[in-house]
């Protein structure tokens, strides 16, 4: 769950959006994740760096599930992922919220599968939608597609014991909350932006704990009715999805 908000010109109030922060608006234009010009060079830099190993890293152990049933699930997922990131809806202040999905991709086709997808999601978003800028698409790269999914898939993993339902929400919280502390650091470390840590990581991690209670509901709600009807395709779902998860874990 996102905070969106217009991309406009700044004025001494603060509110969140998406992976960054700005200004309340004063003109409404297209909304955006972190776009150019938030990021210093060396900061966007290191995001670059950061979410290229890490995609290899995913692309390189992936290769040894492309013949699992979770396989098929990656374009269908990236796909219901991106549908649901294009639906908003308003809240106070001037901006909006959608639905993020990474901690729902890598709990339903584990770390590296879910990674790519998420992946697939952001880098469509950015160059085709304008969703986010060319050279701050490593640190949306970084948040999106390897923290949310990594995390989200450790929380659920860690707590799928106690129970399962509640493991995604924990996992859809945990993970955008993770995600947001990722943008503060680095918009709050760029000179480039107005404000520092002090302002951005309080900011955005709390307003992101407090967006993340209804992205943690929509990932239980989701993750629910997929493991009631199809139990062999998520993660500790059916004794499919166990030896699912074991594969996953030696990889």
């Amino acid at each position: 769950m996102l905070a969106d908000s217009p991309r406009a010109e700044l004025t001494p109030s603060i509110t969140i959006r998406d992976e960054s922060i700005i200004a309340l608006p004063t003109a409404h234009t297209k909304r955006m994740h972190v776009p150019d010009g938030f990021l210093d060079p060396w900061v966007a830099g290191l995001f670059w760096l950061a979410s290229g190993v890490a995609i290899g890293v995913a692309v390189r152990r992936a290769r040894d599930e492309l013949g699992d049933e979770r396989t098929p699930l990656l374009g269908v997922v990236a796909a219901g992922v991106f549908a649901a990131q294009m639906l908003n809806w308003p809240i106070p202040g001037g901006t909006s919220a959608h639905f993020v999905g990474g901690a729902f991709a890598g709990v339903l086709l584990g770390p590296s599968l879910g990674v790519l997808a998420m992946t697939a999601v952001v880098t469509i978003q950015a160059l085709v939608f304008g969703d986010g800028g060319i050279v701050a698409l490593g640190i949306n790269l970084f948040a999106m597609a390897v923290v949310d999914v990594l995390v989200g898939y450790a929380l659920f993993r860690g707590l799928r014991g106690f129970h399962r339902t509640g493991a995604a929400f924990a996992a859809g919280w945990g993970a955008i909350t993770c995600s947001a502390l990722v943008v503060a650091l680095g918009v709050g470390a760029s000179d480039a932006f107005a404000y520092r840590l002090g302002v951005t990581v309080p900011v955005m991690v709390g307003g992101h704990a407090l967006l993340g209670v209804v992205e943690g509901a929509i990932t239980a709600a989701v993750y629910g009715a997929v493991a009631n009807a199809r139990p062999d395709l998520v993660l500790g779902g059916a004794p499919v999805g166990e030896d699912a998860l074991a594969r996953e874990v030696e990889a």
